[in-house]
C-alpha cells in the first residue's frame, strides 16, 4: 500500500469520491474559463482597438474644432458619465424612478438579472436594496424551484403516458399475427414493465431545451419589431436576460412610447416573456447540471483503471462507501453494478422492475421532497458539523440523485419514479 501511495498521482492516499468529483469539476471550470477567455479575447479585442482608435480621432477633432482643451472636455464627459449612472441619457427614455420604472427595477433585482441601467443613487435606496433583495431573491428562487418541480412533474407524466400508450399497443410478431394478452405474459408482466420504467434525463433536457428555444424565438420576434433590434441581437438579449446574466448593454421596454405598438401591451408581453424565459432556462440549467454530473462520474470511472490507489475498488478499503452516481455503458448496467444515477445499487434494478430507460430518475421523492427539503438540509448540516457521516437509508438508495441542497438538491431528490402504482 505504501508503494502504491508513493507512486500515486496525488500522493496522499485514497480520495473520497465526492471530493474527487468536486476537484474534477473545479478543474473543468478553470479550463472552461481559460478557453472562453481566449476565444472572447480573439473575437472582441480587435473590435475594441478599432473603437478606441476611432474615439481618439473624434476626441481630437472635436477639441480642435471648438477650441476646447482636452482637460475641460474630459471633465465634461465625466460629468455626463455621472448623469448616465443616475439615468440620464442622450436619447429620450422613460423616467427611471416613477412607479412603472421602479417596478421594472425591482423585477430585475428579485430575478437576479440586474441589467444595471438603473441603480439606487441615495444612501437610503442602497440600504433598502440590501434588505429588499435578500428576501426578494430568496422568494423568487423558491418560486423558480417550485416551477421546476411542476414542470418536471408534467414532463414525467407526459413521458409516462406516451410510454404506456406504446406499451399497450399490440405487438406484431414476425408472422404478422397479433400476440394475445396471454402470449405477452399477462397483466402482471405488463405492470412489472411499467413499474420499472423511468423517464430519461436526456428526454427531459431535450423537452426543456425545445421549450426555452421556442420562448426565446417568440420573444425575439416581439423585440425585433418593438425595439428595432436585429433578430440575432434579440436572441442575444433573450439569452442574457433569461439566464439572469444581465449585462445591461441591451435593455427592453425603456422608451416612453412605442410607435405602432400598444405600449402597455408590449410591456406586459415583455414581463411575461422574461418571467417564462427565466423559468425555462433555470430549469434547463439544472437538468444540464445533472448531465454534467453524470459525465464527471463517467470520468471518475475511467480514472479508476490507471489510479487504483486513488479510487480503490469496492472491498479494498474498509471505510469505502458504495460508489455514487456511476455512469456505466449499457452492457455494464445489465450486471449488478451501481446504477448510473444511484448512490448505491438501485433496489428496483435488482428485481423484475429493472429500469428501462437506462438513465434516470424518480417522481415520488420529487413530489415529496419540497416539503422536507429544509429539514433534510438542516439534518445534513448538523451531521456535518458534528462529524457524523450520513447514513444512507432505503429511500435515499432508491433516489436517483440523492444529496445536495437548493436547486440541485431539488433536481437530485425529486425526479422520482413514475410507476403505475404511484
Amino acid at each position: 500500500m505504501a508503494s502504491c501511495r508513493s507512486g500515486c498521482c496525488c500522493g496522499s492516499g485514497p480520495i473520497n469520491e465526492d471530493n474527487a468529483r468536486f476537484l474534477l469539476l473545479a478543474l473543468f471550470i478553470i479550463i472552461y474559463l481559460l478557453c472562453g477567455a481566449a476565444v472572447f479575447s480573439a473575437l472582441e479585442q480587435p473590435k475594441e482597438r478599432e473603437a478606441k482608435e476611432r474615439w481618439t480621432q473624434r476626441f481630437e477633432r472635436f477639441s480642435q474644432r471648438y477650441n476646447l482643451s482636452e482637460r475641460d472636455l474630459k471633465n465634461f464627459l465625466r460629468s455626463y458619465e455621472e448623469a448616465n449612472v443616475a439615468g440620464i441619457r442622450v436619447d429620450t427614455v422613460r423616467p427611471r424612478w416613477d412607479f412603472t420604472g421602479a417596478f421594472y427595477f425591482v423585477g430585475t433585482v428579485v430575478s437576479t438579472i440586474g441589467f444595471g441601467m438603473t441603480t439606487p443613487a441615495t444612501n437610503g435606496g442602497k440600504v433598502f436594496l440590501m434588505f429588499y433583495g435578500l428576501l426578494g431573491c430568496a422568494a423568487t428562487i423558491l418560486f423558480f424551484n417550485l416551477f421546476l418541480e411542476r414542470v418536471i412533474t408534467v414532463i414525467a407524466l407526459v413521458l409516462k403516458s406516451c410510454h404506456e400508450r406504446r406499451h399497450n399497443k399490440a405487438v406484431l410478431p414476425p408472422n404478422s399475427q397479433r400476440v394475445s394478452g396471454a402470449n405477452r405474459g399477462g397483466g402482471g408482466a405488463k405492470g412489472q414493465d411499467l413499474a420499472g420504467w423511468k423517464p430519461s434525463v436526456y428526454c427531459v433536457m431535450l423537452i426543456l431545451g425545445v421549450a426555452a428555444i421556442l420562448v426565446s424565438c417568440c420573444a425575439s420576434l416581439m423585440y425585433s419589431a418593438a425595439e428595432g433590434w436585429g433578430y440575432l441581437d434579440s436572441l442575444y438579449f433573450c439569452f442574457v436576460a433569461f439566464s439572469t446574466i444581465g449585462f445591461g448593454d441591451m435593455v427592453s421596454s425603456q422608451r416612453v412610447a412605442y410607435e405602432g405598438h400598444a405600449t402597455a401591451a408590449y410591456r406586459l408581453g415583455n414581463f411575461f416573456f422574461i418571467l417564462t424565459g427565466v423559468c425555462c432556462i433555470y430549469s434547463l440549467f439544472n437538468v444540464i447540471s445533472i448531465v454534467i454530473k453524470q459525465v464527471l462520474n463517467w470520468l471518475l470511472r475511467r480514472l479508476e483503471a490507471p489510479c487504483r490507489c486513488c479510487f480503490p475498488r469496492k472491498g479494498h478499503h474498509p471505510h469505502r462507501r458504495p460508489r455514487r452516481n456511476v455512469v456505466a455503458p449499457g452492457h455494464l448496467r445489465a450486471r449488478r453494478d451501481p446504477s448510473i444515477e444511484t448512490d448505491a445499487l438501485n433496489e428496483s434494478e435488482t428485481d423484475t422492475g429493472r429500469r428501462m430507460s437506462g438513465e434516470m430518475i424518480s417522481m415520488r421523492d420529487f413530489l415529496a421532497a419540497n416539503k422536507v427539503n429544509l429539514a433534510i438540509m438542516q439534518k445534513q448540516l448538523s451531521e456535518m458539523a458534528i462529524g457524523h457521516p450520513r447514513q444512507s437509508s432505503s429511500s435515499s438508495r432508491q433516489n436517483g440523485f440523492s444529496g445536495g441542497v437548493g436547486a440541485l438538491g431539488i433536481m437530485n431528490n425529486r425526479l422520482a419514479e413514475t410507476s403505475v402504482d404511484r
